[in-house]
């Protein structure tokens, strides 16, 4: 998958949460980091699907993300 995600920990829902911030709205979840990770980019082919389906215009990778 060309585009960033991000994982982060969230307490309240006891869960990793991985979000792909070029597409609105495409999140999932994971008992663990990797889990997170194969979840959203899942949810990542099916964001693209659904938008070519509907003719919705689909965001360039921005590749923004660097760690320190």
């Amino acid at each position: 998958m060309k585009y960033d995600v991000i994982i982060s920990w969230s307490k309240d829902d006891a869960a990793y949460i991985a979000n792909v911030p070029d597409l609105p709205g495409c999140l999932a979840h994971g008992p663990t980091r990797s889990a997170a990770l194969v979840n959203v980019e899942s949810a990542a082919d099916l964001w693209l699907k659904t938008a070519n389906e509907f003719g919705d215009p689909i965001p360039e990778p921005e590749g923004r993300l660097a760690l320190a």
